[in-house]
């Protein structure tokens, strides 16, 4: 089978490869996936550059330790391994799996892998996993969005905060959306209430006052966020940027904890984790239409190096995602 590989750290148009390797090896609890749409997520490309060095203690220090990427995919069962009661072959399904660059991937069933939500592509489900579990983890669990309340998301028109708006709307939130001006009208019909043209407007010094922000960019200084935060409100980091090459965006987390004992709003950080439940949640939000994936781009299993260099820019509009 054919599938995306790379033994080193670099550029991903010199380091990453299509292979043709041996199909994977189908345990008792082991679900065989033919994959058939694959998301880009920033973690690929971090994974491909080994940056930043912190990561690699968990990577490989001085080469991968496995040489496969992508996380989100969606496909079809084509085996079960004799304990497997979830799921049967035929199933159309959706989810986590490390190495999701491929023709085959095979999937503990104890993990996030579930049915594809009613009436979307493949495309649409695989974009769904981890940019969508991230905002609802941001805003309904550790940020308890309430309806009425007021939310700003930073970077609205990214693969996070396309999901992120009409999450929030979908808990009841009042959402302003921060992105250019030439994706204002994507991010308006996501549900949003107002929109922040950061080209020519500086939220930092509007009128307005949120119970939430969700930044997904963190390019700007706390202070400036908590600026326009309630007296109570909550700060989510979702991204950062400073740090260097060995802490990369963690270096904003620590400087979120940092200042969490001067503060009076709520600084709150996290990782996601692979949540069936909340993928469950999530998946039920997209069979009721109050939420809709948005795919940008889709490239060939053989693009995967400039699907990769895409997103690695950092303008990426919603969710890029792999055919195969």
């Amino acid at each position: 089978m054919k599938a995306i590989r790379y033994a080193a750290y670099g550029p991903p148009d010199t380091v990453i490869e299509l292979r043709e390797v041996d199909p994977p090896a189908v345990g008792d609890d082991d679900v065989l996936v033919r994959v058939r749409a694959a998301a880009v997520n920033p973690g690929d490309w971090h994974y491909v550059r080994g940056l930043p060095y912190v990561m690699r203690a968990v990577s490989g220090l001085r080469r991968p330790r496995f040489g496969g990427l992508g996380m989100d995919l969606a496909g079809q069962v084509e085996a079960t391994g004799r304990n497997v009661t979830r799921l049967k072959i035929g199933d159309e399904v959706f989810g986590h799996c490390q190495g999701a660059f491929a023709e085959y991937v095979a999937v503990p069933q104890d993990k996030a892998l579930l049915t594809k939500p009613a009436g979307t592509t493949y495309e649409q489900a695989a974009a769904v996993p981890s940019a969508a579990l991230t905002a609802y983890e941001a805003l309904a669990t550790r940020g308890e969005v309430k309806p009425g309340q007021k939310v700003l998301v930073i970077g609205a028109a990214g693969g996070v905060g396309t999901f992120a708006v009409q999450i929030a709307k979908a808990l009841g939130a009042e959402v302003t959306g921060v992105c250019s001006g030439g994706k204002a009208e994507l991010v308006a019909s996501l549900g949003a209430d107002e929109i922040i043209d950061y080209t020519r407007q500086d939220f930092a010094h509007h009128t307005g006052r949120y119970d939430l922000i969700l930044d997904n960019v963190g390019d700007r200084p706390l202070s400036d966020c908590l600026r326009v935060l309630t007296r109570t409100g909550t700060y989510i980091p979702n991204s950062g940027s400073g740090g260097g090459a060995f802490l990369g965006p963690s270096g904003r987390i620590l400087r979120v904890l940092a200042a969490k004992p001067f503060v009076r709003q709520r600084l709150v950080n996290f990782v996601t984790a692979e949540d069936r439940d909340a993928l469950a949640t999530v998946r039920g939000l997209v069979e009721a239409g109050e939420v809709v994936p948005v795919v940008s781009r889709t490239y060939r299993l053989d693009e995967v190096p400039q699907a990769i260099a895409h997103v690695e820019q950092g303008h990426a509009t919603g969710k890029v995602v792999v055919t195969l």
